[in-house]
Order: C-alpha cells, then structure tokens, then sequence
C-alpha cells in the first residue's frame, strides 16, 4: 500500500480535518499517517540558530518521515491572514537542511485544506506559491472550512482522488 502523510499545523480544528482526510485515504486503499506539527519540538529556525547550535536531532528523522509519503496533505489554519508560525518553522528548516532546499518539496504532490476562524483562503493562497516555489505541485481543487461550512465527506474524499492521480515521487 502506498503512503499518504496528512500534516497538521495545528492541534485543534485542523488536526480534526486531518484526521478525516487520513479516514478518506485509507477508504481508498491508502496507508495513512497524521503528522501534528505541533508536537515536534524544532527550535524557532534563525541563521544564528542554526550556526550556534548545528541542526536539531528531530530532523533527520522527521525528513525521513515526510520523505518515505508519496503524496501530502496540508491541513493549516490561517494566521493573521498566512501560514501558521509553526509550518513555516518546519518549511524553514527543512529548506535548509541538506544540499537541495528543495530536495523533499521538487515534484511532490501536495493537497491544501483549511479550517479557519476567519475567511481561510490567504493561506491556502500563501501555500500554494510558497510549495510551488519549492516545486511541489498543489493540486488545484483546495478545501476551505469554518464552524458554519464544514467540510463535506465526498469533497474530502474527492480531493485524496485528485491527489493520487498524480504522479507519485
């Protein structure tokens, strides 16, 4: 079975959604794992940071973890109009680390969701150029909720169809 990583970058109502599209992808014969970004203690990305203390022994394996899943969903909230401190932390680091900042993120399909308090499209807007410009391809259908629009089943399960008829890495 091939893998599908939904990441979460937050641990309340997004972490929900991401657990529902880890239920649609198993319903397609998927093996699927949720990634909670907020329980992966990387130290806030500075140059300084980085140069004073060397890399975090949390990345290579969480490398490892988002590079063995052919396929991505991003579940993120939107914060002050972008994306959450806590993904573009580990967008930071993982840009970083290696040769190639674009090593994990070149040709990887990715899917975009969001719940959000507010309207939960400018981060959908922020993430879809920032991994385009890492060189991922987002599929284009993306899923926007809030507590009066939930996200409908057939739309998540919809989205993980769209998302693995890419081409895997």
């Amino acid at each position: 079975m091939t893998k599908l990583l939904v990441i979460s970058a937050s641990n309340g109502e997004n972490l929900k959604l991401a657990e529902r599209f880890a239920v649609a992808g198993m319903a397609q014969g998927l093996t699927t794992e949720v990634l909670d970004l907020t329980t992966v203690p990387l130290p806030l990305f500075t140059p300084r940071q980085k140069q004073k203390e060397g890399f975090p022994s949390i990345l290579p394996p969480l490398i490892h973890q988002l590079g063995s899943a052919p396929w991505w969903i991003i579940c993120s909230p939107e914060y002050n109009g972008s994306i959450p401190p806590v993904l573009t932390n580990v967008i930071a680091w993982l840009s970083v680390y290696g040769e190639d900042f674009r090593r994990l993120f070149n040709g990887r399909p990715i899917a975009i969701a969001s719940h959000s308090g507010g309207g939960g499209y400018e981060v959908l807007m922020a993430l879809r150029v920032q991994l385009a410009h890492l060189g991922s391809h987002v599929v284009g259908r993306q899923l926007v909720s809030n507590a009066s629009k939930p996200a409908r089943e057939e739309s998540i399960y919809e989205i993980v169809q769209a998302l693995i008829q890419l081409p895997r890495v």
